[in-house]
Formats: structure tokens, sequence, C-alpha cells
């Protein structure tokens, strides 16, 4: 079963068991581009009390910034921390120890002047939404939204800025008002070049906006999904590891494939079709329904369509979990991780999933 932008939606049999569409359709409400400015995030005045970064932050940043993706930027040393750090060590000819040691610091220094966090002033147009506050939690309630958006500003924030609800408190703190036109510490995810974006079909400009991703990457000429370090690696022509991504992969009841594969589709803002018969943990009284795109879909933003069948590299709904939960067997990253490999790769581009 082959992805095609020309078919209204496909099914899964097995694997992730539902497989969604990029049909050319009016974007939804929660893809649509907004005005320019809007989602433009200014810096704030500097704050009368100074900010002090610890090195994991401003670590996980810079390799953030890189394409050594540490997941969420949550300033924890966690097993996502230290496998970016390995990447990055390799691709740089380093001691892969996975630790913050001298010679990795070293070679952190040519981007020195990057600082951990930005105070910065919460755009109107990224404050306005849409979102929703009720988020259901069944499948046949969600269907009845017109997109699958965020539940409120603060979890918004959280995917542009490639962090964690939490460590955004942490940040400012627990009394710190969110709202338009009001000063708020992020992580130091910049702003893309709204010059740079290409065609907007079905609002993929607006997403890459909120989710911080540039639409211009390096490309890859083959992805590695390491089960054992479990990471997604991405390669050059010269093989060269240039990104890395911590990766959700499979589980018990449904392994990830081992093999050599290739993507052959991209899908953007993807429809969900989610059919309880084809899921072993849902009961199969529950009705197949349609579900429209949005970053809050069980596939996320993202869904990059393999020649193996019924199986596909994707986004996710709750990004905190990535490396720590199972998967219906396919590869699941964070939504931001997902929209940045979607822009370096191509239907052809080979995939080797291995242990």
């Amino acid at each position: 079963m082959k992805l095609s932008p020309f078919l209204p939606c496909l099914f899964l049999i097995a694997g992730c068991n539902a497989a969604p569409d990029d049909s050319a359709k009016k974007p939804t409400s929660s893809t649509t581009a907004a005005d320019p400015a809007s989602l433009d995030f200014k810096d704030a005045p500097p704050a009368a009390v100074s900010f002090s970064e610890p090195p994991a932050l401003r670590a996980q940043v810079l390799l953030d910034r890189l394409g050594f993706s540490p997941g969420v930027i949550d300033g924890k040393e966690g097993q996502s921390y230290s496998a970016a750090l390995r990447g990055f060590q390799k691709a740089h000819d380093l001691h892969d120890s996975g630790k913050l040691d001298a010679a990795t610091l070293q070679a952190l220094q040519q981007w020195q002047q990057v600082s951990a966090t930005r105070l910065v002033i919460i755009p109107a147009g990224f404050a306005a939404g849409p979102f929703v506050p009720a988020f259901p939690k069944d499948a046949a309630d969600q269907a009845k939204l017109p997109a699958l958006g965020y539940r409120n500003l603060t979890e918004a924030l959280a995917e542009r800025f490639h962090t964690t609800p939490e460590t955004l408190v942490a940040l400012n703190s627990p009394s710190t008002l969110v709202g338009a036109g009001r000063p708020f510490r992020v992580p130091n995810i910049p702003d893309i070049d709204r010059a740079t974006l290409g065609e907007d079909a079905r609002g993929w400009n607006g997403t890459l906006e909120r989710l911080g991703v540039a639409p211009t990457q390096v490309a890859a000429a083959k992805l590695v999904v390491d089960k054992s370090e479990g990471v997604l690696k991405v390669y050059d022509e010269g093989d060269k590891l240039v990104a890395q991504f911590p990766a959700t992969m499979g589980s018990s009841r449904d392994p990830l494939p081992i093999g050599n594969w290739k993507i052959q589709g991209v899908s953007r803002n993807p429809d969900f079709h989610y059919n309880p018969k084809l899921f072993w943990d849902v009961s199969d009284s529950k009705e197949a329904v349609l579900l429209q795109p949005g970053p809050n879909s069980p596939v996320g933003v993202v869904w990059l369509d393999l020649n193996k069948p019924h199986y596909g590299i994707h986004g996710t709904s709750e990004p905190h979990t990535i490396g720590r939960a199972e998967s219906h067997g396919c590869v699941r990253l964070t939504n931001w991780d997902a929209a940045r490999l979607a822009q370096m790769v191509k239907p052809g581009t080979p995939a080797i999933f291995q242990n």
C-alpha cells in the first residue's frame, strides 16, 4: 500500500495501525499561517534579576540547534541528553563518552555567544491559538474537533521552544502570567526566517513557525534507526553523521521491523484514520473515526511512509515520552524533530532499521 497525495485516506493493517494522508485540501484552523509579524518572538527588556544558566541546559540548547536533539530541553542529564552528546561527539571525532567533558566543552566553544535562554515577548498571533482547553481523551470525541490543536498557550510555548510546560514554569515562576505582550523566559530556540518558507500546502509554513523549525535543512542520504541506542541517525552523501534524534521504536507486542527500507512518501499535517480493531490495546467495540490534523494527533505533525507495509516514522502528541514509552511498531519522534526530518528526506531515502 503506497502513500499518495491524491488518496483521501489510507488504512494500516498492522504496525502503527493507521496511515495519515497528505491530500491537498484547505488547511485546518490549527495549521493556517498567521500574520507574518504575529509569530515573531521579540526580545523583552532585560530582567532585573540575572538568570544563571545550568551547563546541561545550555548544552541541550546548543545540541538542539546543531541538529543533535536531546528531545525535550529540560536541563536534566537523562538518557536522551547523553545520546545527543554521543552523537555530537561522533560527528566531531571526539571520544563518545556521552558526558559534557572537557573536549566536548571545547568543541562547543565556537558557539559560546549563544545563550541558553531568551527573555521574549509573547506575540499576539501566537497567543491567539486556537486552543482546545478540554481536549478529549476518546478518539470518537476527538473526531468531532476541526483540528487537534494544543490545549493551551503553555503547551504551545513548550513545543515552540522544544521543552516541557514544567520546564517553562521552572524558568519563570508558577506566578508568572502567560499571555500576549507578556515577557517570558524560554530556551533559546530562534525564530525562523520567513523568507526561506516555501509552498504552504496544508498550512505547513505555520507549523514550522510554531515549532521553531527552519524549512531549509541538510539533505539526508540515509537514515539509520538504531534500537540499541534509541536514536534515529541522519547521514549525508559523504556518510557523515549530520543529525540525530531520540526515538521511541516498537515494543514487545509490535517490534521494530529490522531491515533495509526506504522512505516512499512525506505527509505533512496528516489526517489520521483511527481503527480500534487494529490496536491490540484498544477495545474492538469502539468505532473507527477520521481525526483531523494537528500537533495533538496520534501521529503528530508528520508521517514518513516506509516501503515496509503499515509502518512509518512520525511525530507525537506527548514529546516527553520519547525514548521512555513504547510504540505500535513505528518510529516516533518529537513533533519538532519529525518536522525537521521531513525537511531532510525525500522519496527513496534509505532507512535502515537495526538492533
